[in-house]
């Protein structure tokens, strides 16, 4: 009876573990930092797009403000009434806009200065015209001020798509302007007349500068319309912008034929004109804001699927780091060797036999007995 061989315990090894460890570590290390890289990019982009739709909120607020300024300006230079409703609707929507968000875009300063000297405009055509069209002029400047504030604390004057920086120029930065001296060059032509003829010469050098003025932010801003539709990749931007768009142009070259080229134009025809340019810039603007806010919605889009890429991506090789290390460590500390095969025990000594036969067959036998002791005797062997 044969007995099993004892089996023999390898030794562990410890390096053929923990080298493919250290490997795996070695690999997660630079996907590691491309993914601080990428989640750091992600974080910028999001929190530059959130931004500058505050931005274009706080646009959309100062409006309203710019047109009910612009009435009343004219209004108080014709020496009648000025109804204070629209402005101070405004007001109030701007106010409850600064309260929200103005801690971030840093604004409340310069709308604080702003609303004192919007509120302290006369409700009454000042009797001198000429100081109506100063203290209105210097609420222009301080609105026009306060757009570029937006656009620089917002970051939308920093906007890294084309399409997007050419509306957030033209709405921040031409548009407002255009108004605002298209409305300061028709209140001058009204009190031209009424100036003494010794400033006529100096009344008609400050209209030709007001008309440059006045014309060239107007230009810009369909040059920058235009600019954006060719630039953008949105099926939606062209078709929605320069509908509206040629409607303020055609409305554009109307005033200007109407104060253009003279002295002292036409009133009555400039006055129309400028009515009229004004109502396509009111459509023009809210288009401009609708597409300028879907362009950085979707912007905003792109960047959280990719940030929730590039965390489920980092996810799941840490999933499968953990899932090596838990295998490597999980391991027997050594294999066994397989146990030899018992070869079959031979016949003599089955156990299945006798205990006495069993004896019988290991006993040596002695020569000269038995059987073939008879057969084979002495000297047999010489015969």
């Amino acid at each position: 009876m044969t007995v099993p061989a004892p089996r023999v315990r390898r030794r562990p090894s410890v390096p053929g573990r923990v080298l493919p460890l250290l490997l795996a570590l070695a690999l997660v290390a630079p996907l590691g930092l491309l993914f601080a890289l990428a989640e750091g990019t992600t974080s910028d982009d999001h929190d530059l797009a959130a931004r500058e739709r505050l931005g274009v909120r706080y646009l959309r607020a100062l409006g309203p403000v710019t047109d009910a300024l612009v009435e009343a300006q004219s209004t108080a230079v014709a020496g009648a009434p000025v109804s204070r409703t629209a402005l101070n609707a405004a007001i109030e929507q701007v106010a409850g806009v600064d309260n929200a968000v103005g801690d971030e875009l840093r604004s409340h300063e310069r709308w604080a200065g702003l609303r004192a000297k919007l509120e302290g405009l006369p409700d009454r055509g000042l009797a001198d015209p000429e100081a109506a069209y100063l203290a209105y002029g210097e609420a222009n400047d301080l609105l026009l001020a306060l757009y570029r504030k937006v656009r620089e604390s917002s970051g939308l004057i920093r906007d890294p798509k084309a399409d997007s920086f050419f509306l957030q120029d033209g709405i921040g930065g031409d548009l407002p302007t255009a108004i605002a001296l298209a409305g300061r060059l028709a209140d001058l032509v009204r009190l031209a007349p009424a100036r003494p003829a010794a400033e006529r010469a100096k009344t008609g050098l400050e209209l030709a500068e007001l008309r440059v003025a006045a014309f060239g932010p107007a230009n810009d801003l369909v040059a920058d319309l235009r600019a954006a539709v060719d630039s953008s990749e949105s099926t939606d931007l062209g078709p929605n912008v320069l509908t509206p768009l040629d409607a303020y142009q055609r409305s554009l070259e109307a005033f200007t034929a109407a104060g253009g080229g003279r002295a002292a134009p036409n009133t009555d025809q400039l006055t129309a004109a400028g009515l009229t340019a004004q109502a396509a810039a009111k459509q023009l603007r809210t288009v401009i804001l609708d597409q300028l806010d879907t362009l950085l919605e979707e912007r905003l889009d792109a960047v959280d699927r990719d940030r929730l890429l590039a965390r489920v991506a980092a996810g799941v090789a840490i999933a499968l780091l953990i899932g090596l290390a838990v295998m490597l460590f999980r391991r027997p500390t050594g294999a066994t060797r397989p146990a030899p095969a018992e070869a079959p025990l031979p016949a003599a000594v089955r156990p299945d036999q006798p205990a006495t036969a069993r004896d019988a067959d290991r006993l040596p036998v002695a020569v000269g007995t038995g059987a073939d002791a008879e057969r084979w005797r002495p000297f047999d062997a010489a015969r």
